[in-house]
C-alpha cells in the first residue's frame, strides 16, 4: 500500500475512486491524516466501509512512544509502521472478494464486526483452538498491510479474519463497543466468579465500566470498583457496583478488608494500567484468591512476587483480547442487558482525529470514537 500526504482543504470523501482518508501512523507522536490508496481485495477477503471505530488506550499508549509497542533494549519493534491505526471498529460489507460470502457467511450490505486479531491459522495455539493467542499475532491497527486498521472510510478484511454479523436493531454506539465489551467479558470469565464471592474491579474507564456490567450479571455477593474519577464511580454504581471507593480521600484495603471479616477479596481484576493498581490488588486480595490482570502497561511495574507464592498461594491469570466473546457481547447489546450509554461520550470525523486522541488521552472523555462514514 502506498501512503501520501494529504493535501490541504481536501475534504473527508474519498478524494477519487482509488484513493481514501485514513490516519496513518509511521512513528511514535507521528500519525499524519492522509490520502492513501484503497485497498484491493483477493478470494475470501471483504471490503467494509467504515461507521466507527473507538480510540483504545492502547492506542493512546501506542501514540506515545511506549516500549511495548515501539521495542528498544534490544526488542524489535512490534508495530510495523507506516500503519493505519485502530482496532475497535465495526462497519458495512462494500464488495466481497471470490468466494468471501460463502467463507464469511455475509452478504453486500451487511452490518459487521472483526475480531482485533487476524490469526495465522497454522501455529500451534491456532492449530488447538487457542487462536487468540497465535504465536505470529498480528492485530488489526498494529501491522501494516496484513492487518491495517480501522481508523479510515474502509479496511480490508483477510481470509482468516473471525467476522461475526451486528443485528440492526444494535445502535452505532452500541455496535461500536462490541471488541472491548468482548475483551470484557473474557477478562470476567477468567476471574471465575461465584455468588459467594467479593470482587474488586480497580479501574473504571471504558473497560472496567464494561466489567462491572458483565460482572453484576454474575450475581456476586459483593461487587466493588476502585477509581480516581469520581463521575466513573457514579456510573459504576448506576451499572451494578454495590460499593464504589476513590482511593485519592478513602483508604481502599481498610474497605475491603472491613468487609471481608479481615481476610480481603476474593476475586480482584486489575485494569487501571498503573503499578499501583497491581500492588494494591496483591494486598488487598485474600489468600487462595484469583487475581487477574487486563490492563496494558505503558511502564515496567515491580511487586514482591513472595506475595504470589509463600505468603498467599494466589491463582494469578491474564487476560488477553475477546476470544469466543463476540457472540456473547452481541447478544448482551442485542437483549439490553449490558449498554454503551454513558461510556460513549464523543464522537469525531478523521478530519479532526488529533482533538479525538487527546481528549481520549485524557481524563475528560471515557469512549471516544472516529466515525469517517457513519449510517443509522
Amino acid at each position: 500500500m502506498s501512503y501520501q500526504k494529504l493535501q490541504p482543504g481536501t475534504s473527508g470523501a474519498i478524494a477519487q475512486l482509488a484513493s481514501m482518508q485514513a490516519v496513518v501512523c509511521h512513528g511514535p507522536k507521528d500519525y499524519r491524516l492522509e490520502t492513501v490508496d484503497m485497498p484491493a481485495i483477493g478470494p475470501n477477503e471483504l471490503l467494509i466501509s467504515i461507521a466507527a471505530c473507538g480510540i483504545c488506550a492502547s492506542d493512546c499508549k501506542c501514540h506515545s512512544g511506549a516500549k511495548m509497542f515501539w521495542g528498544g533494549d534490544g526488542q524489535p519493534s512490534w508495530v510495523k509502521a507506516p500503519v493505519i491505526p485502530g482496532h475497535e471498529f465495526f462497519g458495512y460489507v462494500e464488495a466481497l472478494g471470490e468466494g468471501a460470502g460463502e467463507h464469511f457467511g455475509v452478504e453486500k450490505g451487511d452490518r459487521v464486526i472483526a475480531e482485533q486479531i487476524v490469526p495465522c491459522g497454522k501455529c500451534r495455539f491456532c492449530a488447538s483452538g487457542k487462536y487468540w493467542m497465535c504465536e505470529v499475532h498480528n492485530i488489526f491497527g498494529f501491522q501494516r498491510i496484513v492487518a491495517d486498521g480501522g481508523m479510515a472510510d474502509y479496511m480490508r478484511l483477510p481470509p482468516t479474519s473471525r467476522v461475526h454479523k451486528i443485528p440492526d436493531g444494535i445502535s452505532l454506539e452500541d455496535a461500536a463497543i462490541i471488541e472491548p465489551l468482548s475483551c470484557a467479558i473474557h477478562t470476567v470469565n477468567r476471574g471465575d466468579i461465584q455468588l459467594d464471592d467479593v470482587v474488586v474491579i480497580a479501574g473504571a474507564g471504558p473497560l472496567g465500566l464494561m466489567m462491572v456490567q458483565v460482572a453484576a450479571l454474575k450475581t456476586p455477593k459483593k461487587l466493588i470498583v476502585i477509581d480516581l474519577v469520581p463521575e466513573r464511580l457514579a456510573l459504576a454504581k448506576q451499572y451494578g457496583a454495590d460499593v464504589v471507593i476513590n482511593p485519592k480521600t478513602e483508604n481502599a484495603d481498610a474497605i475491603v478488608k472491613g468487609l471481608t471479616e479481615g481476610y480481603g477479596c476474593d476475586v480482584y481484576i486489575e485494569t487501571t494500567g498503573a503499578p499501583i493498581g497491581v500492588t494494591q490488588g496483591l494486598d488487598m486480595i485474600r489468600k487462595l484468591g484469583r487475581f487477574v490482570e487486563f490492563s496494558v502497561f505503558g511502564s515496567e511495574t515491580s511487586a514482591d512476587w513472595s506475595i504470589i507464592g509463600d505468603r498467599k498461594e494466589l491463582d494469578v491469570r491474564g487476560a488477553h483480547l475477546g476470544p469466543y466473546c463476540y457472540p456473547v457481547a452481541i447478544d448482551l447489546l442485542a437483549r439490553g442487558l449490558v449498554t454503551s450509554q454513558g461510556i460513549v461520550t464523543h464522537g469525531f470525523p478523521l478530519t479532526e482525529w488529533e482533538r479525538a486522541f487527546a481528549l481520549a488521552n485524557s481524563l475528560d472523555s471515557i469512549k471516544v470514537l472516529l466515525t469517517p462514514q457513519p449510517r443509522s
